[in-house]
């Protein structure tokens, strides 16, 4: 049975991330894959759109969906210092499971030992 979870991978996001959670069984769109230097705002409709949770480490993703109210599944941030990040992995793996469908209308940070979750304010056709 696959996890109903869907993700879209931005080009920031380490791809080690998209390849763990696709053999989760997760499904998992990488940006990298489709199209190259999409904007921020492309990346945020087509989760949007396709129902997806975005990963990314641009923090920029922070401002134009939570703070700008754009419409979006959900956001997952990864904040992982280099000397670190051979942890970044299982982190993600970690929140995907315990959490699950709260990932979605949800902005999530993921840091080393520390994981903070907000819940997107809503549009009003939602």
């Amino acid at each position: 049975m696959t996890p109903a979870l869907r993700f879209l991978a931005d080009e920031s996001c380490d791809f080690a991330v998209v390849r763990a959670l696709r053999a989760d069984g997760y499904d998992v769109v990488a940006v990298s894959e489709l199209s190259r230097q999409s904007t921020d705002h492309e990346v945020i409709a087509r989760a949007h759109h396709e129902k997806r949770v975005l990963i990314t480490e641009d923090k920029d993703f922070g401002w134009l969906v939570f703070a700008s109210h754009a419409d979006g599944a959900g956001v997952i941030l990864i904040r992982f210092p280099g000397n670190l990040r051979k942890t970044l992995v299982q982190a993600v793996q970690r929140l995907v499971q315990e959490q699950g469908e709260n990932l979605y209308n949800a902005f999530v940070i993921v840091q080393p030992g520390y994981i903070r979750i907000r819940r997107l304010p809503r549009t009003s056709d939602e």
